[in-house]
């Protein structure tokens, strides 16, 4: 079993989860609450817990799992913030910044599959 609190991967999949809860999702609108800024948050939020969840599992290929459960989320926010920024919710700055850092997780993600899948 790993501490996630220990992996950077996990870090830097919370700092983005606390952005888009605190930065971008108060930007949307009302009436986006039940549907994108939803979406928005729970992909968010799913991307550290995958992780977690994952860090409590004994074997690599079960960590594995549950990390490309967090790709998916990974991609569910990058297609939620597309949406955000195209309706105008959000400026090009913001979400500029947020597909770097969500770029910054992505990668971070793939290279430790790409670790655990090639150390069986």
């Amino acid at each position: 079993m790993r501490d996630y609190k220990k992996l950077e991967v996990w870090k830097r999949s919370h700092e983005l989860n606390m952005f888009i809860k605190k930065s971008i999702a108060t930007k949307l609108p009302l009436e986006e609450k039940y549907e994108l800024k939803s979406q928005l948050t729970r992909a968010a939020l799913s991307i550290p817990l995958n992780i977690v969840e994952g860090c409590g599992r004994f074997t690599d290929k079960d960590f594995a799992h549950f990390l490309d459960n967090a790709l998916g989320s990974v991609n569910e926010v990058d297609y939620c913030a597309l949406c955000a920024m195209e309706l105008r919710y959000i400026s090009d700055d913001d979400y500029n910044l947020l597909n770097s850092n969500l770029n910054e997780v992505r990668a971070m993600i793939i290279g430790f599959l790409k670790f655990l899948r090639e150390n069986k």
